[in-house]
């Protein structure tokens, strides 16, 4: 899939990492997809909530109904810190990895790919929306 196919076919979004200080860009990608209609799941162990929305400690903690509906798992995590992620996203049945900016790392796009799932490296989400669809 491509990356415009990709965001005009999924629309549920969990963002992992995702930060509730304004100044991180996890809370200014989120905020701006959030407002382009696209439905954002907070999950970071560290924070309670964002954008009155409650945050899971991990994509297994979500509760069973949100499990399914995940469409693509937007990751803000260091490059080492993606399999976990990755491994989490094939067990709930997402359908897209999107790493950010800055984020690459072969083993979990392998296992992902592997595994059915798309996959996009090293683009920011909010910049491709931008670019394609705004």
């Amino acid at each position: 899939m491509t990356i415009p196919e990709i965001l005009n076919a999924y629309k549920i979004i969990a963002v992992v990492g995702i930060s509730d200080n304004p100044t991180r860009p996890s809370y200014t990608v989120a905020k701006y997809m959030l407002a382009q209609g696209y439905k954002i799941i907070p999950v970071n162990p560290n924070i309670e909530s964002v954008f009155g929305l409650k945050a899971y400690p991990s994509l297994l903690a979500l509760p069973d109904e949100v499990k399914k509906t995940v469409e693509i798992v937007d990751v803000f995590r260091k490059p080492d810190d993606v399999l976990p992620v990755v491994e989490e996203a094939i067990e709930i049945g997402a359908k897209v990895v999107w790493m950010q900016l800055g984020v690459t790392n072969q083993t979990a796009r392998e296992k992902a790919v592997a595994a059915g799932l798309a996959v996009v490296e090293n683009h920011c989400i909010a910049v491709d929306h931008q670019l394609h669809l705004a």
